[in-house]
């Protein structure tokens, strides 16, 4: 018996116009990545009175690689962006905790950020995360969405927990409609001028939220693509003790 030639194919993803209803956790690495991620998405759940806290996990210091700004001038700014941003989408509760970027993190490390994560979902009673999946090549994504992973697995977390994507494309199993808020999305990165002033964020991380929309109606114009965030594994899992 030969093998079906089409087993290889990506699965046909699911959709919606809105989200389920429930508290939710939206972790972002930098000030920025909260909109392009899962930024629409979060703006349909505020709007049905949904609470959304936004955590944003590096301090965004290598935002600006030109020196335009002393480190705590740029921290401020980026800080202020954010909440100016998130503001758009009806976004007003956010936490930046400051974590240095570019490295990769020991097994130590690892586990006292995930802890920290584990407390505030089990103190927030969250019953939706979304993360950076793990794929993403951006290394501060990657380490989030690990750390992520683990924060979960130490609360005992039984909720639902999707992955997004900001720089590396996911092969996705639900996309989100956000045609109805894409207007207030680009709003919302146009409050991020010291990152404009490096990378269009809005052309082309707008370009992949438009493919999206391929899944949905044909009316559609933009959606927000979601995977599974998945569980720890490898060494993270052995963390867990």
């Amino acid at each position: 018996m030969g093998q079906d030639p089409t087993r290889e194919r990506a699965p046909l993803p699911a959709t919606a116009l809105r989200p389920p209803r429930g508290r939710v956790l939206l972790l972002a690495p930098h000030a920025d990545d909260d909109v392009l991620g899962a930024g629409g998405t979060c703006a349909l759940h505020a709007a049905e009175g949904d609470f959304v806290q936004v955590i944003v996990a590096y301090d965004g210091s290598a935002g600006d690689p030109g020196r335009r700004f002393e480190r705590a001038e740029l921290a401020r700014r980026r800080r202020a962006e954010a909440r100016a941003g998130g503001a758009h989408l009806g976004l007003t509760s956010y936490e930046f905790l400051d974590h240095p970027e570019g490295h990769l993190p020991g097994p130590a490390e690892l586990l006292a950020g995930a802890r920290d994560l584990a407390e505030r979902v089990r103190a927030l009673a969250i019953d939706t995360v979304y993360a950076p999946w793990v794929g993403e090549h951006h290394l501060d994504h990657h380490v989030l969405a690990r750390a992520a992973r683990l924060a979960l697995a130490l609360a005992g977390f039984r909720g639902t927990a999707w992955g997004y994507e900001v720089w590396t494309p996911l092969v996705p199993t639900w996309i989100v409609d956000v045609s109805s808020v894409h207007a207030r999305k680009l709003a919302a990165l146009e409050e991020h001028q010291t990152q404009l002033a490096y990378l269009d964020i809005r052309a082309k991380g707008m370009a992949l939220s438009a493919q999206r929309a391929m899944y949905l109606a044909p009316e559609a114009t933009h959606g927000e693509a979601f995977a599974p965030l998945g569980e720890p594994f490898g060494t993270d899992r052995d963390l867990l003790g």
